[in-house]
């Protein structure tokens, strides 16, 4: 993959505009999360401008986003309340780094080859689905907070629905409007008549959605006071005013901590947690990259790793590479990491000096931005697809849907793991072997690998051949063999003649482990040509 100059400058317009909607949307979240996670503020915003700014670069991905993830706020809370202090907890946040970086050094990013397909798009699809159930309420006017919106937990799971219901109850119609208008800009710059016109598509729709809903709140408020939206349903971001404020935000951690023992247990706990959620991301992005290009997880761990050292050591939360931002980031066409660096910069550039225009957008903006992300992650096509390749497939991939969205990310995503497994072996389990059969012949293929999962199907097999018939057992066709299944083999030539069956063996060496089973019986083949 091409790394020189030219590579980012070819796609530099459509990155600065990807990063400027992956702003749009991390800008609330980083807030809500901190919020969520009994942390300051800007704790949120520090990991947002870390994971924008310097993970970007030392991440191996070119399009995922990393940043403060809702995942872990549940503990984040509890490892602040249980050490009091929030600079303590930034102490258990960079050695949580340091660990993530020696698995990253141990090579334990290749745990993620081993997530099926079918888990990883059932978990995309999920995520989809969540974020339309998230955003309904924002998109109605049902601003509650943005604290849940990319989370997974399963506290978050039970309250979706009856936040949903309770969305369709209080609906505000001027947030109502701006969104659906938001989303139907949205919509139509998708479509092939904006595509025809160069002008047209090198405005970026989501911009669009924002620039309609700051300007129509601006006209209500002067001409149709009744239908203007009020504070609690704009953006809320302190203003700073100048850099030394900034860095006035700014926090140490305290070393005083190192001598208690719960800091490690919440920093082993982080790296973990983080860890995985990261690579799960990393890999789902991989999916969604039109490109198809492929992440090295271990190099992901030690960013990841380094991201979480930083944002330990200036006051942030923990750092993981993120879907929901990753998705908005692919969705809005960034191709390379300068989307997420962009967004990064914008972050920081935005909280010391612009805090008073961004307070002007509608949240119901965003939410049309996450809706229409949401939908391209859980399109009906995907359902569809997925039903046409068969129960394998298929099963795995709904019940992970499912899992995710009544449990949380990390439960679901086992869930389907486990159920994939199932699948993975039951396939194994039937095509590891075949038995045909044409008159009083049998032929008893053995293929690829057969290992003693396979025992039970191999006697079955055994049983089901007749008295005085001819058995061909030929193993030429696999690369491995157990143990298990040679004692059964040569537990079954021996019994053979009681029930006049004659076997033939092909494709078993004269030294193989059957010899030193029965090594009389072996000789005895070696001397017949393979017979009994």
């Amino acid at each position: 993959m091409k790394t020189h100059l030219n590579y980012y400058l070819g796609y530099l317009r459509q990155d600065l505009s990807a990063g400027i909607v992956v702003f749009l949307v991390a800008l609330p979240l980083c807030l809500g999360i901190a919020l969520a996670s009994g942390a300051p503020l800007f704790a949120g915003i520090i990991s947002g401008i870390v994971g924008g700014l310097i993970v970007s670069w030392m991440s191996g991905s070119q399009l995922s986003v990393s940043g403060p993830a809702a995942g872990l706020t549940v503990i984040v809370y509890t490892a602040i309340e249980t050490l009091g202090n929030f600079n303590g907890f930034l102490l258990s946040l960079v050695i949580a780094g340091i660990l993530q970086l020696g698995l990253g050094f141990f090579k334990a990013g290749s745990i993620a080859a081993f997530f099926p397909a079918a888990v990883i798009k059932g978990m995309l699809a999920a995520i989809g689905m969540i974020l339309i159930i998230k955003q309904i309420p924002h998109a109605t006017g049902y601003d509650a907070s943005f604290v849940g919106d990319e989370s997974y937990m399963q506290e978050t799971a039970k309250s979706s629905f009856s936040e949903l219901s309770q969305a369709l109850h209080s609906i505000s119609p001027a947030a109502t409007l701006v969104s659906a208008v938001a989303l139907l800009i949205l919509i139509a710059w998708e479509s092939r008549w904006v595509k025809r016109y160069s002008l047209l598509r090198g405005i970026p729709g989501p911009l669009l959605a924002v620039a309609w809903g700051i300007a129509y709140n601006l006209w209500t408020s002067q001409y149709a006071p009744d239908w203007s939206l009020s504070i609690k349903h704009l953006v809320s971001l302190p203003e700073l005013g100048s850099t030394q404020n900034f860095v006035n935000q700014l926090r140490l951690p305290d070393f005083s901590y190192f001598a208690n023992p719960k800091i490690y247990s919440i920093a082993v706990t982080l790296a973990i947690v983080a860890s995985l959620e990261t690579l799960l991301s990393i890999e789902a992005v991989d999916k969604l990259d039109p490109h198809k290009r492929i992440t090295p997880t271990n190099l992901e761990l030690k960013a990841q790793g380094m991201g979480n050292i930083i944002s330990g050591m200036l006051g942030g939360l923990p750092i993981t590479a993120v879907i929901v931002r990753s998705a908005a980031n692919i969705n809005a066409g960034g191709q390379t990491r300068l989307s997420c660096f962009f967004h990064g910069g914008l972050l920081l550039v935005s909280v010391v000096f612009f805090a008073h225009y961004l307070n002007m957008i509608p949240l119901a903006c965003l939410a049309a931005i996450l809706l229409q992300t949401g939908y391209k992650l859980a399109k009906p096509a995907m359902f569809i697809e997925y039903y046409r390749k068969g129960l394998n497939q298929f099963v795995p991939f709904a019940i992970t849907v499912f899992a995710i969205l009544f449990t949380d990310l990390l439960e679901g995503i086992a869930i389907g793991m486990a159920c994939g497994i199932f699948f993975v072996l039951r396939a194994d389990f039937h095509s590891a072997m075949t038995l045909t059969k044409h008159g009083s012949h049998y032929l008893l293929r053995l293929h690829k690998d057969v290992s003693f999962l396979n025992k039970a199907l191999l006697r079955n097999h055994l049983a089901g051949v007749a008295d005085d018939s001819e058995l061909i057992i030929d193993g030429s066709r696999a690369l491995f063999i157990d143990q298990d299944i040679l004692e059964t083999i040569a537990e079954y030539l021996i019994a053979a003649p009681d029930r006049n069956i004659e076997v033939e063996l092909q494709g078993f060496a004269v030294d193989s482990p059957l010899h030193e089973m029965h090594p009389g019986l072996m000789a005895s083949l070696a001397g017949a040509g393979g017979h009994v």
